[in-house]
């Protein structure tokens, strides 16, 4: 049975990954802040697989290293690795943006992957086996006015995800850099700081993508044959051309 680490698992994308890849006899360790939201995830798929829990905030190492070290010695050789968390703050301007929006940004969205990364990378050259899943963006590929910071953690994403495959693809590791388009989850809530209105007329007069969209699409990576390792994907929702242009009430 394959072990996979989620991060950011309580809530979007990360839950719905969880839930299916539950489903399909991994064992799971789901990771997040909330730890409500943790121990009922564990109650509920436990039905299909064994579940260890683990809070902490990816943005602070010494949170990261503490928790990982702690895992017992059976849960340590981590077959799938999944960098989901991550978040945005805000949209403004360069020049009236928010130091502490940029700060959370950066730290979660770039820092965070490479802080759970350097730990489980040894063990994995190791065994010479394993796989590492980047969540990064459609916003990677094209930058837009007042999400400047946000797009620019996104693109790190993409480097990182880059550099992972040229260092670790000789030890049989494979790295897979997923770009979701407008995908509805919490992501707009968080941006706009609990504004439910505003966060709604993002998703309005189109289907976006579901969180169970993208789980699919990170099962199929995750489940292809051995010789198989797609490197990068791009989802857009059919309504959406690119980063900037969404098609509204367009019959799509």
């Amino acid at each position: 049975m394959k072990t996979a680490l989620i991060t950011g698992a309580t809530s979007g994308i990360g839950k719905a990954t969880a839930e299916l890849l539950a489903k399909q006899n991994y064992r799971l360790i789901i990771c997040g802040r909330n730890v409500e939201v943790l121990n009922q995830m564990k109650t509920d798929l436990s039905a299909n697989t064994e579940i260890f829990t683990l809070n902490f905030d990816i943005r602070e190492f010494s949170q990261v290293e503490k928790a990982i070290h702690s895992l017992p010695e059976n849960w340590k050789k981590i077959d799938v690795l999944v960098n989901n968390a991550g978040n945005a703050h805000g949209m403004d301007s360069l020049e009236n943006g928010n130091i502490d929006d940029w700060d959370a940004m950066l730290d979660g969205n770039v820092k965070g992957i490479l802080y759970i990364s350097k730990l489980f990378i040894p063990r994995m050259k190791s065994e010479k086996s394993g796989h590492i899943v980047n969540i990064s963006s459609t916003a990677a590929r094209q930058t837009y006015a007042n999400g400047v910071v946000y797009c620019a953690s996104k693109k790190a994403v993409d480097v990182i995800s880059e550099g992972m495959r040229l260092e670790l693809t000789e030890f049989g590791i494979k790295v897979t850099n997923l770009q979701p388009g407008l995908t509805e989850t919490d992501f707009s809530k968080v941006r706009f700081k609990g504004d439910e209105e505003r966060a709604k007329m993002v998703y309005q007069g189109f289907q976006a993508l579901k969180p169970t969209d993208i789980a699919d699409a990170i099962s199929y990576c995750v489940n292809a044959p051995k010789h198989v390792c797609i490197s990068d994907l791009t989802i857009y929702p059919s309504a959406q051309a690119e980063s900037r242009t969404v098609y509204k009430n367009a019959g799509l």
